[in-house]
């Protein structure tokens, strides 16, 4: 019978140690330039610095608002605020405020990823053997979609989503029962309670367990220990981090979530009390979580059936939300991304077929449940691209072993034509996977500019994406008009205060945009009654672009045509490429 290996061992910590080593050192000398000029992947990782600072600073841990946003209330977890502000406290004093942040900017998420690494290389470890531990480390770092989310400055929650999964995965193939069961849907429930995204991920390690039940009866405290923690830990969690007087919403763990959770759990508990019993009563178990479930959902909170973008009012949906390409399907992406986001997971699923092929008792179902989960990570990246980072993370550790397959084949082939052959599998794995390392991490994220470019995106020097304009800087507290991708940088980097941040919850979406795809007469009357004091953007940035091709005769067209209404008075340029105005009342 093949048994497991130990679940942790020095010399596992090791590899697992080199490989992080060799890669943060990578991403550290190629990624130098934006960790010294505090350029932000993504505007989440700007508005989560921001929202370290003033909790730091004093605001309530239950108080998410954004105050210089027009009061958006965020749907993020103050879990993932923790880490940052514990780095960022521990230092100040020391170093001051500016290196503490800069130094938690790049801390916080190559630990992540060093907790990624680990995680990954202790299922191979354990299933695969000492080597597969690197190679599976190693075909985690080839995966872009893993990578971006696991850099430095990048310390928004999705690294920390990357992590969770990647735990409850290593929980599936505890031996006891019980105790892998809670770390699974305790893993779970934490993810879950960061970002209500991963509840797909979180029902198909749902669905897995069930499966369990289904194939061997004496396996049912799988699922049912799951769920009593899915259960426990979800209604722990939102009451340390949303407090009890939290309202409904689609958009984060609520209380119909909460109920839904604790529905499935008394459901499971009760039916694997009556084992044994015929299946048709499983069967009549699974039917009744699932349509109470539905049922609590239809009664609490009827709108959540709908997706968690309801209230987001139909001028932004069309003009901005559309357009974000991290939420989009892979067919809408660009040729390379496309090709990051499926060949790891494709790969992965096609090893894992062979592995479950050749292995036999437990270990060939854990290949085949595991292959479940990549698929339904697969499905889902498919049509919503950010989900490729999960996907290509639980697809490393098949990929890894595929690739020491094709090496050891290389090695071994007498036949030129098998060898160029096995070459030009590696290659076909390896390409798409060049830019992760170099790439990736040398060129700020295009994210900064969320909405899909009409143009080409900006270089650094020419529009300082990344920073503030220089004359916003200048001028006293106020209230701007810029662009939604950089309203988070503007409140972070000035006094200024904006209508609103690339964010959906974010009351002002609409309002923002109305105001720059508006004609002259409407678009000064939404200004002024807005109290707005200046105006700004940048001709290169893909937003303003976008704005300037839907509305030809709008606000957005005429600024960046130099044809600036008189209700304007241009402000001397700085030398960042940015046009700024303030308004004459």
């Amino acid at each position: 019978m093949e048994r497991r290996r130990p679940a942790v061992t020095p010399e596992l910590l090791m590899r697992v140690t080199l490989a992080w080593a060799m890669i943060a050192a990578l991403l550290l000398v190629t990624g130098l330039p934006a960790i010294l000029g505090h350029r932000f992947p993504d505007p989440d990782d700007t508005l989560r610095l921001l929202q370290v600072r003033d909790l730091i600073a004093g605001q309530g841990w239950y108080d998410m608002t954004v105050h210089r946003a027009d009061g958006e209330v965020m749907h993020w977890s103050r879990l993932v605020d923790l880490p940052i502000a514990a780095v960022i406290l521990a230092l100040r004093g020391l170093v001051g405020m500016a290196a503490a942040e800069t130094t938690a900017l790049v801390v916080v998420p190559l630990v992540t990823m060093f907790v990624c690494l680990f995680l990954v290389g202790r299922i191979a470890w354990r299933l695969l053997g000492d080597e597969l531990a690197m190679f599976a480390c190693l075909a985690l770092a080839f995966s872009v979609p893993v990578v971006e989310q696991l850099r430095p400055m990048r310390i928004d929650h999705h690294g920390w989503q990357i992590a969770l999964v990647l735990l409850a995965l290593n929980a599936m193939m505890a031996r006891s029962p019980r105790t892998g069961g809670w770390i699974v849907g305790g893993a779970l429930a934490t993810a879950l309670a960061i970002s209500i995204e991963q509840l797909p991920i979180a029902c198909a390690f749902v669905a897995v367990l069930a499966f369990r039940w289904f194939s061997d009866r004496h396996e049912r405290q799988w699922l049912v220990s799951a769920m009593q923690a899915l259960a426990v830990v979800s209604a722990v969690l939102f009451a340390a981090t949303r407090g009890l007087s939290a309202m409904q919403t689609c958009d984060q763990i609520a209380p119909v979530h909460l109920a839904v959770f604790a529905w499935g759990a008394v459901v499971f508990t009760a039916a694997s009390a009556l084992e044994p019993r015929p299946r048709g009563m499983l069967f009549a178990a699974v039917a009744a979580a699932v349509g109470g479930a539905l049922a609590i959902v239809w009664q609490i909170a009827p709108a959540c059936i709908g997706g968690t973008f309801g209230a987001v009012e139909p001028v932004a949906r069309e003009l901005w939300l559309s357009r974000v390409a991290e939420g989009s399907p892979i067919w809408r992406q660009d040729l390379p991304v496309m090709l990051q986001i499926v060949l790891p997971p494709a790969i992965g699923l096609a090893a894992l077929v062979r592995l479950a092929g050749r292995s036999s008792g437990w270990l060939r179902r854990c290949w085949t449940e595991y292959a479940i989960l990549l698929a339904a990570a697969f499905v889902l990246s498919i049509f919503v691209a950010r989900a490729g980072a999960v996907a290509g993370a639980l697809a490393a550790i098949p990929v890894g072993w595929q690739l020491r397959e094709w090496l050891r084949r290389v090695r071994h082939a007498r036949r030129p034509m098998k060898r160029i052959a096995t070459y030009g599998a590696v290659s076909v794995a390896l390409v798409p996977a060049a830019p992760a390392l170099l790439l990736l991490s040398a060129v700020p994220g295009q994210a900064q500019g969320q909405y899909a470019p009409l143009h080409r995106m900006p270089a650094e020097g020419e529009c300082g994406i990344s920073a503030a304009p220089l004359a916003l800087k200048e001028e006293p507290t106020g209230r701007s008009l810029v662009p939604l991708d950089v309203g988070a940088i503007v409140l972070l980097e000035t006094r200024q205060s904006v209508m609103a941040t690339a964010h959906h919850r974010a009351a002002k979406l609409g309002t923002v945009i109305r105001a720059f795809t508006a004609d002259d007469a409407t678009a000064r009357a939404i200004v002024e009654g807005e109290g707005i004091d200046t105006v700004a953007l940048c001709p290169s940035l893909a937003e303003p672009q976008n704005y300037a091709h839907d509305a030809p005769n709008g606000l957005a067209a005429a600024l960046m045509s130099g044809r600036a209404p008189g209700w304007l008075e241009p402000l001397a340029p700085r030398g960042d490429g940015w046009r700024v105005w303030r308004v004459r009342h």
